[in-house]
């Protein structure tokens, strides 16, 4: 049965982006400094189908975990609008939903991503996701409003963060306006990195 599931970078002070975005300013410029962690990993690169990374190791096991279990996407407008014009093609490999009132044909490309504009709501989104993903778990891809409609509304069964070593001080936090009140929460599994620490959290609506 699928998951619903996040899986993000964040500062020490919380921050999941920062100020300032749009599509030329991606995150807030701040990219490098919450997912360093990441770009150093083979797996990251070889997801994109390009050479890069300096290791293989542990981290890049969860990158290549993550990727496999994940079956559809969904994500933001905002989000979307930053990486339309820089992602490669067929960057996720699986059917993506993007939350926005724009009216839109479904964007196919090659390979196995293809994605569609939703106009009706998270809940809309995430049955469409379910039927895509054929059992394995839906990735609340983000950004981070889309990630809290998704964590306010009870939907949420797991995330992984990825804790980075660095204060931003300002721009987007991840859990702001979150209903403290939601879930029970567990945490199960915490992974020691030279650049990140990773901890899953397990989530059991009250």
């Amino acid at each position: 049965m699928s998951k619903i599931i996040f899986d993000s970078g964040i500062t020490l002070d919380g921050f999941f982006a920062g100020d300032n975005r749009s599509p030329a300013n991606p995150m807030g410029g701040v990219s490098g400094k919450i997912h360093q962690w990441m770009f150093t990993q083979k797996a990251f690169w070889k997801h994109l189908n390009m050479e890069g990374g300096e290791e293989y190791g542990a981290d890049s096991k969860l990158i290549e975990d993550v990727f496999a279990r994940t079956g559809a996407y969904i994500m933001g407008k905002r989000m979307f609008e930053e990486g339309e014009a820089v992602w490669p093609e067929d960057l996720y490999k699986a059917a993506v939903y993007v939350l926005t009132h724009e009216k839109r044909e479904p964007w196919v490309q090659k390979g196995t991503t293809t994605f569609y504009f939703i106009n009706d709501g998270i809940h809309s989104a995430l049955e469409k996701a379910k039927q895509s993903a054929k059992g394995k778990d839906i990735r609340i891809q983000g950004g981070a409003n889309t990630i809290q409609q998704y964590l306010n509304a009870g939907l949420i069964d797991e995330f992984f963060i990825h804790i980075a070593p660095v204060f931003l001080g300002t721009g987007i936090r991840l859990f702001d306006g979150i209903d403290k009140d939601k879930y029970d929460i567990q945490i199960a599994e915490v992974i020691h990195s030279h650049l990140t620490t990773h901890i899953r959290y397990k989530l059991t609506k009250k």
